[in-house]
């Protein structure tokens, strides 16, 4: 890799993850990694349209972004077969040592799929994970190694059946702050 593209774009070769990466923790780990893949002009977390959702996604899951405060309407296209992970709420620590995560007591999250509610599950990760993002990113903002860690209230779903789907989540910290996402998802 260029000196020039480790230093703007995605950094390659991060410390592999303490966590097995399909377990919650590891996707959680693996979602706030693609949020620092990006710089801040196709940031997914400020996107207002949807159209940097598709960037830098994995191979086997689909990641989607909740926002920085508020709420926003966002249209994608998801490839059929992939199952999705996205935080209702969730916020990360950087630096962070073993054990701190940034846990919020009275966060509170919902999540609906074509008007049926889904489940939260509860995720953190008390031991930290490397991130190296692209220079700007929303995460730590820095390219260079750093350690994380996240918590937050996260939804999994298995791949969706093709065709048109609204997926809402949201959540509150339980003192102001607050996040909302609307996802009018076309699975093909």
């Amino acid at each position: 890799m260029s000196p020039l593209r480790s230093l703007f774009g995605r950094a390659s070769g991060p410390a592999p993850l303490p966590y097995p990466p399909t377990s919650p923790e590891g996707l959680a780990a693996r979602w706030v990694r693609w949020v620092a893949a990006h710089g801040p002009a196709k940031n997914p977390v400020r996107d207002t349209t949807g159209e940097h959702a598709g960037h830098h996604q994995a191979d086997d899951v689909w990641f989607l972004a909740g926002t920085y405060g508020g709420s926003v309407t966002r249209r994608c296209a998801v490839p059929a077969g992939r199952p999705l992970f996205f935080p209702a709420f969730n916020m990360w620590q950087f630096p962070a040592q073993v054990g701190e995560m940034p846990v919020v007591p009275r966060a509170t999250g919902h999540a609906q799929l074509d008007g049926a509610p889904l489940p939260l599950a509860t995720v953190g990760t008390p031991t930290p994970f490397e991130v190296r993002g692209a220079l700007g990113n929303g995460v730590t903002s820095r390219p260079r190694p750093t350690p994380v860690t996240c918590w937050g209230l996260w939804a999994s779903l298995p791949p969706l059946a093709p065709g048109a789907h609204e997926l809402t989540f949201g959540g509150t910290d339980g003192g102001g702050f607050w996040v909302e996402a609307q996802y009018r998802l076309v699975v093909n």
